[in-house]
């Protein structure tokens, strides 16, 4: 936006909230949108791939160690409780507000249950960028707000009655 004078003026009402690796492009799908989710798509599978394999070092870690089948099974369920736990959160982080007592509460359980996170970012990258819902309802509920302020002080001052 500019005045006659041609100087940028500064934007006017509400602003989009950036999301991690896309910014603002969601808002209009431009400035790489598709390319960007095809990279998360991909990043956040080929991380959680990476991560199943590290996992996989550890559990035969544990083998060699010789722990015994009950700590070995100990630490599979853990594992695959807390992953299925993180991807439950994750993925239901994307379409509400997480409250932040509950959020200061999981960052334990989040870093066991990586590989949950990472395969909800993945999925959910295939249909948007992660996050997108939401950031989209609350920007689309301030730009409203925003307009029915402006529109109601925007009236005429010529043509109001006077009294």
């Amino acid at each position: 936006m500019s005045d006659a004078n041609g100087t940028p003026g500064t934007p006017t009402g509400p602003r989009p909230e950036p999301l991690r690796f896309f910014g603002t492009t969601w808002v209009d799908h431009d400035g790489g949108y598709a390319g960007r989710r095809v990279g998360v798509a991909v990043g956040s599978l080929v991380a959680a791939a990476v991560s199943c394999l590290v996992l996989r070092f550890a559990y035969q870690g544990l083998e060699v160690a010789n722990v015994g089948k009950g700590v070995t099974l100990l630490v599979v369920v853990m594992f695959a409780v807390c992953s299925a736990m993180a991807f439950n959160h994750t993925w239901g982080s994307f379409t509400k507000r997480p409250d932040p007592e509950r959020q200061a509460s999981l960052p334990g359980l989040l870093a066991i249950g990586f590989v949950g996170s990472l395969l909800a970012y993945f999925f959910r990258s295939l249909r948007e960028a992660p996050g997108e819902k939401l950031h989209r309802e609350d920007y689309e509920e301030a730009r409203a707000a925003y307009e029915k302020r402006t529109t109601r002080r925007s009236g005429n001052p010529a043509r109001k009655r006077r009294s």
